[in-house]
């Protein structure tokens, strides 16, 4: 029972804390970069990152399939 007002009430919240959010107006956070055209290194760092970790992933998982087979 808790739980679900507990839910109702977070439901009944979690507009308003949304709508709070985008009355700042613009982000500032990143015009330098935008402006100076250094935010594409920025995402392509980011992306390089990313798709790394996705490899590393991917190969551990291979290895730790390949323990399994071994030791059924």
């Amino acid at each position: 029972m808790i739980k679900k007002i507990l839910s109702l009430i977070l439901a009944l919240i979690s507009p308003f804390v949304l709508f709070a959010q985008s009355m700042g107006g613009d982000v500032e956070m990143a015009d330098g970069l935008r402006a100076s055209g250094k935010i594409y290194i920025v995402v392509i760092v980011l992306c390089l990152i990313f798709l790394g970790l996705a490899i590393y992933m991917w190969r551990l998982d291979k290895k730790i399939s390949k323990l399994e087979k071994q030791s059924s």
